[in-house]
């Protein structure tokens, strides 16, 4: 897996050459959105350079190994909701990208000695699930194709532009070639609307807005399927599961597909940071290149209001009449743009956006496998409860909201809701031979704890430890099985990964956040009130996780700005 330890120009040894040359376009940061953003403007035929501030390219998408011989994913840890025109239109496969599925994908051990576990055979889910109760093993295939029915529906919502008003003066036929556009657009939404039937989209309309509590209550009556299924309604989010809206991020996390598979979620072979070098490798080949240690300081903005370059910590300028940032809207606006350059309420609005997380990531390297004393094995191979995501903690919709509820009053919450991944149970090139790595994406956890700080060592290890003690009531020993860790709580997150407040979509994904109103209102199809500014993140249009789409769209945006300047 040499290719997970290649190197990039670092500044120091290519900030000559950059700055002898104007560029087409500069990215700023290499998360996996700039640099999908960077090979499809490369491949376009512009010239275009890549920030990076790390030392390391992908951002959240990334593999470090932190112990040795042990490499983590060190904050994003699933792959489905990279967009297939993404990984079809740059050969990411051609390029190195290795998808290894996970089939059982859940599983949810119980302190009574019972367990759910959940993949893509239906047979064997009716199985699992009629241990509980006939009647939701019953409602639960129903309940699956009413999803994938709603992603059908929003689907093609993920892969362009949104509708956004025209902004600033322009020519009649701009303005008419614009109208015909949008029109367009929600003459096709209408379309599928009508396809889709009113009492689907009025059922749609009721997950979107409701709470996933009362969804999932409508539809299921045992804790255990609504407790496994309600942790994609708040993962990554502050919200509880009473939160109205809360519906939607449910369905943003099933939106996704393996290779066709829609719903299934994939490990990448060498961890997460192998997405960000296959499109990384995609955008070099097409003639861009990449710097890292290269952080931007400021954006420099000519007097006509026009950007024209960066200014690198280092004191290097670069020039370019065309930016696109991949930091969050908060560290692009408030940090990199100079003061009194943006309109008033454009500047309100991105500074009273919802940046808060309540997300901590601890990574560990463990000498084996946790033993859930559920399944009665005692034998240390991987079973089908070590392949899928491990729902530790809660085990009623009451219990999970209480975690909220904890956090909502400035405390890490007593009962953490933990996801647990093992990725090398499939993938063997992360760890040495018979030892493991294990992922824990745990809520919630305040940015600022009101009875601590995650800046004192004690106040971080007694968290991780009641993280840990919570594992050893599934699976006693787990806690004399870890080698070393690593901990990422929200304030870490923005620190070294450059996630304001640690959110890991780059801002609140409520529905007032969403679509039409992302980043703000009239401001949602990647351009901005600079000249020659573009956002292409996870801040933007459709959201966060490891898509691709808000790179891919914003490219494409900066391309047909270009056709007509």
């Amino acid at each position: 897996m040499w290719r997970q330890f290649r190197k990039f120009s670092s500044s120091s040894s290519s900030s000559f050459s950059a700055k002898e040359k104007k560029w087409d376009a500069l990215i700023i940061g290499g998360g996996h959105n700039g640099l999908t953003a960077a090979a499809y403007l490369a491949r376009s035929g512009l010239s275009v350079a890549v920030l990076e501030r790390r030392h390391i390219i992908g951002g959240a998408a990334v593999t470090e190994e932190l112990i040795p011989g042990f490499k983590f994913s060190r904050c994003s840890y699933l792959q489905s909701l990279l967009r297939p025109c993404v990984i079809k239109e740059l050969e990411l496969k051609r390029h190195g990208l290795k998808l290894l599925k996970r089939n059982p994908s859940s599983f949810t051990p119980c302190l009574d000695g019972r367990y759910l576990l959940l993949g893509s055979d239906k047979e064997h889910n009716y199985s699992e699930i009629s241990k509980f109760s006939k009647s939701d093993a019953n409602a639960y295939s129903r309940y699956e194709s009413q999803l994938d029915k709603f992603c059908e529906f929003m689907d093609p919502l993920l892969d362009s532009s949104t509708p956004e008003t025209l902004q600033g003066s322009s020519h009649l036929n701009t303005r008419m070639r614009h109208k015909l556009q949008n029109s367009a657009f929600w003459a096709n939404c209408l379309r599928r609307a009508l396809h889709l039937g009113q009492k689907d989209l009025v059922d749609l309309m009721d997950l979107l807005l409701a709470p996933a509590s009362k969804v999932l209550n409508n539809w299921f009556e045992a804790d255990v399927l609504k407790v496994t299924l309600a942790t994609d309604a708040v993962i990554g989010t502050t919200a509880s599961v009473h939160t109205p809206g809360s519906g939607y991020v449910l369905l943003h996390h099933v939106m996704g597909e393996s290779d066709g598979d829609r719903g299934i979620w994939s490990y990448v072979e060498g961890g997460m940071g192998s997405v960000s070098l296959a499109i990384a490798a995609a955008a070099e080949e097409a003639g861009a290149t990449i710097l890292t240690n290269a952080e931007v300081s400021k954006l420099m903005i000519e007097d006509t209001g026009s950007v024209h370059g960066v200014l690198l910590a280092d004191g290097t300028i670069l020039h370019s009449s065309v930016v696109l940032s991949n930091a969050t809207p908060f560290k692009t606006f408030m940090d990199l743009v100079p003061d009194d350059v943006l309109p008033h309420e454009f500047h309100n609005a991105i500074k009273c956006s919802d940046y808060r997380s309540a997300t901590s990531k601890i990574n560990l390297a463990v000498d084996r496998l946790p033993q859930f004393q559920c399944c009665n094995l005692s034998h240390p191979d991987a079973g089908p409860q070590h392949g899928g995501t491990i729902h530790i903690g809660p085990e009623s919709i009451e219990e999970m909201h209480s975690a909220a509820q904890d956090a909502e009053n400035g405390l890490p919450s007593r009962r953490p809701i933990i996801e647990m991944t093992i990725p090398t149970v499939f993938d063997k090139t992360i760890s040495p031979s018979g030892k493991h790595v294990i992922g824990l994406f745990i809520q919630y956890t305040p940015y600022k704890p009101s009875d601590g700080s995650w800046e004192n060592p004690v106040y971080r290890e007694s968290f991780a430890q009641r993280c840990f003690s919570m594992i050893d009531e599934y699976a006693p020993g787990f806690s004399s099985s870890i080698i070393g860790y690593d901990m990422l709580t929200p304030p870490d997150l923005e620190r070294e990964i450059g996630l304001t407040g640690g959110n890991i979509f780059h801002g609140s994904m409520g529905l007032d956040s969403l679509f039409l109103m992302r980043p703000v209102k009239g401001w949602s199809n990647y351009r901005t009130p600079i000249e020659g500014l573009y956002l292409c993140g996870s801040g933007t249009h459709p959201g966060g996780g490891v898509m691709g789409a808000p790179g891919r769209n914003a490219a494409h945006v900066v391309i047909e700005d270009f056709k007509k300047s």
